[in-house]
């Protein structure tokens, strides 16, 4: 099967300008993707300088991409803006951009190697879909407190983030820590999935040096999560990288054929996007699971970019059952640009060489 058509949003030249750390949100109010990334000088973490945006307005099956913009306002003095981590909240309408902004050139091994924090939690808000932009609000004292002293440093994201709260956005908590278990986890993203019986959960993908991907599971809306444990059919690469998860409804076409099961509209199947290869960064792959309160779901992946592949975003746009998806990717090195891809529902079902009849939404095991 054929891979997805791409188009740069984000190029690198070379000694001037380097963009990694995608983040993707699709408004569908708006009919508009909108892309995030860090600005760099080079491709070290250490030379990340301030977060940009570009806009994608949907035709159809096409979309247009504007040129990238700065957002000016997401910035602390004397700091760099990293992890782009976009929320939308649809009752009031509100872009919340949440990020961290790390002091000078401090790098995280530096951090650890002291156990020093230099991170600080900020967000900055928009009404007007991302035309303009509040100003920087640090939340490290309203949300992390007095915890920031037993933590060498922290990150938000990077990739979209996802919304439990029900206030529009007035006040923000941290989650709980997952518990510690034999498996290492860093960077994560999560999603919200449910049972047949209308129980929500929090499902939480996690990045490791293990071989392969990690899953931790809440039943308290985040606030504690199970034992982590290790996704075997979710292949890890290297030392890691990041990668994306997101949560849709499951199709009205195959509740229909799954019968009358108590609860069954609660639905939710997931997509996972990540590098295929165990060794290096190549062939992204996203992963179906269609029974996503069991690791054991995951579907074979279908490759949709090969080559050199790194950070990826994914979106979902319900209407079309369509996919957005944001990745590092290039010829030579997956920090050449960010671009993007769509693709639709049926596509991951085809690649994955099996049409089930029957939409399987589990208990909780």
């Amino acid at each position: 099967m054929s891979v997805p058509e791409k188009t740069t949003v984000f190029k690198e030249v070379p000694g001037n300008e380097t963009y990694r750390i995608p983040s993707l949100l699709y408004l569908d109010d708006a009919q508009t993707f909108l892309a995030f990334a860090e600005s760099r000088l080079t491709r070290n973490d250490t030379d990340a300088r301030f977060l940009v945006m570009s806009r994608g307005r949907r035709q159809h099956e096409t979309v247009e991409w504007s040129l990238p913009q700065e957002v000016t306002s997401a910035r602390l003095p004397g700091h760099r803006s990293m992890n782009p981590c976009p929320v939308y909240e649809r009752t009031s309408r509100t872009l919340f951009l949440f990020f961290i902004c790390v002091k000078g050139k401090t790098s995280e091994c530096k951090q650890k190697f002291w156990r020093k924090n230099a991170a600080r939690l900020c967000v900055v808000r928009s009404k007007n879909h991302g035309a303009t932009w509040s100003d920087v609000t640090d939340l490290t004292a309203t949300v992390i407190g007095s915890e920031e002293k037993n933590w060498a440093t922290f990150a938000v994201g990077p990739g979209h983030g996802v919304q439990m709260g029900d206030d529009g956005g007035e006040a923000w908590h941290r989650s709980d820590i997952p518990r510690k278990s034999a498996v290492g986890m860093s960077e994560c993203e999560m999603a919200e999935i449910g049972d047949h019986d209308g129980r929500s959960y929090l499902y939480c993908n996690a990045r490791s040096t293990s071989g392969c991907r990690v899953e931790a599971l809440s039943e308290t809306r985040g606030q504690e999560f199970d034992s982590p444990h290790q996704a075997k059919k979710l292949v890890e690469t290297g030392k890691g990288c990041q990668g994306s998860v997101v949560s849709f409804p499951v199709p009205q076409r195959f509740m229909e054929s799954a019968g009358p099961r108590r609860g069954v509209t609660a639905g939710r199947w997931l997509l996972f996007s990540h590098p295929t290869d165990s060794r290096n960064r190549r062939n992204l792959g996203v992963y179906l699971n269609r029974d996503p309160l069991h690791s054991s779901g995951w579907e074979k992946p279908w490759i949709i970019s090969r080559g050199p592949s790194g950070y990826s975003d994914l979106t979902y746009c319900q209407e079309d059952e369509l996919f957005g998806c944001l990745l590092e990717c290039g010829a030579e090195s997956e920090c050449e640009e960010i671009a993007f891809a769509t693709f639709h529902l049926k596509d991951v079902i085809e690649a994955s060489g099996e049409e089930k009849t029957g939409g399987s939404v589990s208990s909780a095991p």
